[in-house]
């Protein structure tokens, strides 16, 4: 079924106002703190510090919703929903001290654990300026001594709408339409899973609606909300940084949906920290010292014109937000200023080229924490950028020419990583210290890709997602694990130098399921290569992974016997939920010459698992002729893709 579009025709000559520059004012009772700069008001409940109202002029936007911050967590054995309640309330900013440009209200919370709220103090702020329709919100985490173990699954902030006025939701140019509403939703069939459900009434009548269909890379969405399509209102999400949101810049999360919770309400998120798609860790002793400033972020409210110009406003004040970073109001110890930060230039020469046009090879650098320990009651992992939320990270993307310029970093200690579209593997450097007030030359850096020899084969893109294969352009749609059987009935059957990804190799590898999901069987898949002549030094295999499910192992045979298996595969949680990419690792086999032979070599992929959902995503699959001498690793890089590997294999 297509999904209905709705662009800027139907707002055709209406114009986004701008904010006219009043005061701030604020007023507070015994409950309620109310911030207003004349168009957009806030009321935030004391006690819980729970957004309990929005209007912008005189429309209320909330309904009979509410912006709160919520956690799925625990502490010892005591689960932890949130903050718990407030027991000391006060003005931080006082709009008379500074001319009524703006208005910041706080709210000071004490938890155990044991009493379903963080073990630690938490300060929860809300802020408005005179000239913008934003309502930032920050979350000040502060852990230490006496304070019992925390560990936390989902941290997010969440903000509920009016159905009445907001009926579309807009994450890209690709999930961009008028939503069912929330009585169709309630009317619909679960599928199989709570989250999916088979529309029987409204426009979108036979769809399979699916929450996860909305999840987006968050890096790459810096604006995503509802809007009105008849009321012209709009909420959007803005994050300015991304130094505080877990797992970097390839990050999937959630973004917004209709609640499931019993109101069926328009939904949207801010996911700083998830277990999706691989998830994320932030695991905390008992007594152990730890602090982290969740934004500010902002949640901006626009009005006037048709969708698309709704949208293009909201990236414009998303553009302006991420310029202001880090915003000079901001006053706590841990958020420093401009001139408490530093930053780092330099430039990348990789010695081999992208496997992808120069225009559209994305090279991010990233400054991140080193990996580290993660103990909890059951298993003890190894934690990399990918997953980690307990530190800050810093990304910036690179110029064409290999240039880049991180600035607005927090004075530490940092692990250097790179990587390209089109390039396989990771640069790593450590030990990169960053000091306050001070930009850091890195000067010009030479990334040798790790590789045991020439390329013989390859197949897909080494970008970290499967988006390049059979229905990766549509990755969003429930149920590519079902169209599978449809568009392969005999399996994927990959001919090296005569078969098309676009076409033979699927965005993933389900079990063999039946049309009701059921498990029949494994499930195998086939790559035929020719070879002219075998490397006397064998050959290396490497299998770049961007999706799988606790407990799925993929064995591999070449010519009808094994030459090595996965093992369990990690928690990546990508397949049943509708993406595309998930947490990237990879898996490598040394093959002995005399496993291959001369003319057509026949390479299995043989999954198991025991539900439905137990499938892999391939990011990339390369085999290399061994080289003698073999190629240096990386260089100025102790940690190879080798050790990468050691380290996910222990997550």
């Amino acid at each position: 079924m297509i999904r209905f579009l709705y662009f800027t025709l139907f707002g055709l000559g209406l114009l986004i106002p701008t904010v006219r520059a009043a005061e701030v004012t604020l007023r507070e009772d015994r409950d309620s703190f109310e911030i207003s700069n004349g168009e957009l008001s806030a009321t935030i409940a004391k006690r819980t510090a729970r957004v309990t109202a929005v209007s912008l002029g005189k429309q209320s936007l909330l309904g009979d919703g509410t912006g709160y911050w919520s956690m799925a967590a625990s502490s010892g054995r005591s689960r932890v929903g949130g903050f718990g309640n407030s027991g000391e309330q006060f003005v931080s900013i006082d709009p008379k001290s500074n001319g009524g440009e703006r208005a910041e209200v706080a709210c000071r919370f004490r938890g155990t654990g044991a009493n379903g709220a963080y073990p630690g103090h938490a300060e929860v702020r809300y802020a408005i300026d005179r000239n913008s329709t934003t309502l930032y919100a920050t979350a000040i985490m502060d852990h230490g001594a006496g304070d019992a173990p925390f560990s936390i699954g989902e941290g997010r902030f969440v903000i509920k709408l009016d159905a009445k006025t907001f009926d579309q939701l807009t994450i890209d140019q690709d999930r961009n339409w008028i939503m069912p509403t929330p009585l169709d939703w309630e009317k619909g069939t679960e599928l199989n899973t709570k989250e999916a459900r088979r529309l029987t009434t409204g426009i979108h009548a036979g769809w399979a609606e699916h929450k996860y269909s909305y999840s987006a890379i968050l890096e790459r969405v810096p604006a995503y909300g509802w809007l009105g399509t008849q009321r012209h209102f709009g909420a959007w999400m803005i994050n300015p940084s991304v130094e505080y949101i877990a797992g970097g810049p390839t990050k999937m999360e959630l973004t917004g949906h209709l609640d499931l919770g019993g109101d069926s309400l328009p939904t949207l998120l801010n996911m700083w920290h998830g277990s999706h798609y691989g998830g994320t860790v932030l695991t905390l002793a008992q007594d152990e010292k730890w602090t982290k400033v969740i934004g500010p972020f902002g949640i901006h409210f626009n009005q006037g014109g048709g969708p698309d110009e709704l949208w293009k406003a909201a990236l414009k004040q998303a553009a302006v937000e991420r310029a202001a970073w880090p915003y000079a109001w901001v006053q706590h110890d841990a958020y420093p200023g401009k001139a408490g930060r530093g930053g780092l230039t330099g430039s990348i020469r990789i010695a081999e080229t992208p496997a992808v046009p120069a225009n559209s090879a994305c090279l991010w650098v990233g400054l991140t924490a080193p990996d580290y320990l993660s103990r909890n009651r059951w298993s003890e992992n190894v934690v990399g950028w990918q997953r980690d939320s307990k530190f800050y990270q810093y990304w910036v993307k690179a110029t064409a020419d290999g240039s880049f310029a991180l600035s607005g970093v927090r004075p530490g200690t940092y692990v250097m990583h790179a990587f390209v579209d089109g390039v396989h593997g990771e640069y790593v450097q450590k030990d990169v210290t960053i000091v306050a007030g001070e930009t850091k030359a890195a000067g010009e850096l030479r990334w040798v890709p790790e590789r045991a020899g020439p390329t013989l084969w390859e197949i897909g893109i080494p970008d970290r997602s499967a988006a390049e294969f059979r229905n990766g352009d549509r990755y969003w749609y429930w149920g590519n694990y079902l169209k599978f059987k449809t568009d392969f009935p005999d399996g994927v059957n990959y001919v090296v130098g005569k078969s098309d990804r676009k076409k033979d190799w699927h965005i993933c590898q389900p079990l063999d399921l039946s049309p009701d999901w059921k498990v029949l069987g494994r499930s195998t898949w086939t790559v035929r290569f020719p070879l002219d002549k075998v490397p006397a030094g064998g050959t290396r295999l490497r299998v770049a992974f961007c999706g799988s499910r606790n407990g799925s192992s993929v064995d591999l045979l070449l010519n009808g016997a094994g030459i090595g298996g996965t093992g369990p595969l990690p928690e990546n949680g990508t397949m049943h939920r509708d993406s595309h990419r998930g947490i990237w690792y990879e898996r490598s086999y040394s093959v002995p010459a005399a496993r291959l032979k001369e003319g057509e070599n026949v390479l299995q992929f043989r999954l198991s698992g025991e539900t439905w959902d137990q499938g892999v995503l391939y990011d990339y699959v390369r085999m290399e002729a061994v080289a003698a001498p073999a190629v240096a690793a990386l260089e100025n890089a102790p940690a190879t893709s080798e050790t990468t590997n050691q380290a996910h294999e222990k997550n």
